[in-house]
């Protein structure tokens, strides 16, 4: 059974002078049966709200909730959830199947119960044939796709994820993380999954949560967050690679970028007046710009960097003491040194944000 799950103005607070709000009034809503993914950077508190979820950190101020019960002071075993670490957390001596089925065993189901629960989580992750080896002959895949059956089996309403798939090599990574999506939607638990991955964040999640010193930045689809974010921290985090970001000055209907008047949307550029701005963050993705010819509207950058990547190239360099990149065919991309052209891509891909506040501007 998934149930809601409802963080109120909840707060954790290590003790000191003055004590360090690791989460500082989370208010977030997750519905029934969503995917809903934490990101952010290091020390952003995700992995903190999460185990106050599982009951393995101290809520000190708010509550939280799952479904219609608050669970803010009840110890992990009465809360219905059950969690994935980023360490597999197996019992070396004991069996894929016992592994699987040994939480069931000390609550007290019996041995038919135990096997047929453990026989068709091993179905939905391919584990079937492995029920009889132990941890140490199976692979990290393997490993971690045993440790979500053992989640799996006891049928919580909440799944947590704890940075499942920190220990896979990439290509794995890739694979396993949609296979823990399709299962997600297969079986319809509501599933709270931390990352600091945002590539992982943007392809896993129904919505992605952007959190910052333990405050929410922003909460929406992945495509809400990639066309509208709430304010730069999020324009800068959420794209691979980055937004580009430069402070510069207003100018008329818009902002100067080296020789290139690039002007602003009509609700940006009236905010910005509003609030008596000389000057805006000024923020376009990489994939907006291209490399334009000698007599186009557009400004001069030096190649400093090109990374190629096969199909797509990112030139890096610089625009006066800003750092710009820009995505280019990888068939034929300039070379270092060389100095190149660039200009938009289209209209209505730039953004402006407030430099003092940080908020985009509308």
């Amino acid at each position: 059974m998934s149930a809601e799950v409802i963080y109120d103005q909840a707060s954790r607070i290590y003790p000191g002078n003055p004590g360090v709000r690791a989460v500082n009034q989370l208010s977030l809503e997750v519905p029934d049966g969503e995917f809903l993914v934490l990101v952010g950077p290091s020390g952003s508190g995700k992995s903190t709200a999460l185990r106050m979820l599982a009951g393995l950190e101290e809520v000190n101020e708010g509550a939280i909730r799952i479904g219609d019960r608050d669970v803010t002071d009840l110890p992990p075993k009465d809360r219905d959830i059950a969690m994935v670490f980023q360490s597999y957390a197996l019992y070396p001596h004991m069996t894929v199947a016992d592994n699987m089925g040994f939480a069931l065993k000390l609550r007290g189901f019996s041995a038919a119960d135990i096997k047929q629960r453990v026989d068709e989580a091993a179905a939905m992750l391919d584990l079937t044939k492995y029920l009889a080896r132990k941890p140490k002959a199976l692979s990290g895949g393997q490993r971690q796709r045993v440790a979500m059956g053992r989640a799996i089996v006891r049928e919580p309403s909440v799944f947590l994820m704890d940075e499942p798939l920190s220990n896979l090599d990439a290509k794995l990574r890739v694979e396993t993380r949609a296979n823990i999506a399709k299962l997600q939607q297969r079986l319809g638990t509501t599933t709270i999954y931390v990352t600091h991955d945002q590539v992982e964040a943007m392809t896993m999640g129904d919505r992605v949560a952007v959190l910052k010193d333990g405050e929410l930045q922003q909460c929406d689809s992945p495509r809400e967050l990639y066309e509208n974010p709430a304010n730069s921290f999020v324009a800068g985090f959420i794209g691979s690679p980055a937004m580009n970001l430069a402070t510069l000055p207003l100018t008329g209907g818009g902002v100067k970028l080296g020789d290139l008047n690039v002007p602003l949307p009509t609700a940006e550029l009236t905010a910005a007046r509003a609030a008596d701005l000389s000057e805006v963050v000024f923020g376009i993705r990489p994939e907006s710009l291209r490399l334009v010819g000698a007599g186009d509207d557009g400004f001069e950058l030096v190649v400093e960097l090109v990374e190629e990547l096969g199909a797509d190239a990112y030139l890096h360099g610089k625009v006066g003491d800003d750092r710009f990149v820009v995505r280019v065919d990888g068939r034929t991309p300039p070379r270092i040194g060389d100095n190149v052209r660039v200009g938009l891509r289209g209209e209505g891909e730039t953004h402006a944000f407030d430099p003092k506040t940080t908020l985009r501007l509308r």
